[in-house]
């Protein structure tokens, strides 16, 4: 059984990463075959069959890694500052060589002179290797996810 305090570290790690805006080391946290996945709304089962915030394989995950870090992206004339908190870590399934875990998170970005907040709801497939987690599958649920919503300048 996976110590709940390891998976509350690795999540941590994630936030660490997108909170200094490091993509490299948060694109290393994922397997070759992950997906990143933010629905339209909570009740949404399906990322193919139904429009998506977005639904990001590794292919488009390293696009975006690259496009954020690249000195002549528009979107790199502005410094991205977040913060993010998670709470309320779960483990909801587990076997061998997996695990779910479901967490809560609010998320604050400053981007061009502006502060937005989100909050909602994490789902991460983790699978365990050796003596360390990988992210299969990401779903971030927000709780206005059918609101609309301005260009998102980093991954949530």
């Amino acid at each position: 059984m996976t110590d709940l305090a390891d998976v509350c570290a690795f999540l941590y790690s994630e936030a660490d990463y997108l909170d200094k805006a490091d993509l490299d080391g948060w694109f290393e946290l994922y397997t070759e075959d992950a997906t990143y996945w933010m629905p339209v709304s909570p009740d949404q089962t399906d990322p193919l069959s139904h429009i998506s915030l977005f639904y990001d394989d590794r292919l488009m995950m390293e696009i975006r890694r690259r496009n954020f870090g690249h000195a002549l992206a528009a979107s790199m004339e502005y410094a991205v500052r977040c913060s993010h908190i998670i709470g309320n870590v779960r483990i909801s399934e587990e076997n061998d060589s997996s695990l779910k875990v479901v967490s809560n998170f609010q998320a604050a970005v400053y981007y061009k002179s502006n502060q937005t907040f989100y909050a909602g709801s994490y789902t991460h497939e983790l699978v365990k290797g050796n003596n360390d987690l990988r992210i299969k599958h990401k779903r971030v649920d927000l709780i206005n996810a059918d609101a609309e919503h301005g260009s998102l300048v980093i991954y949530l």
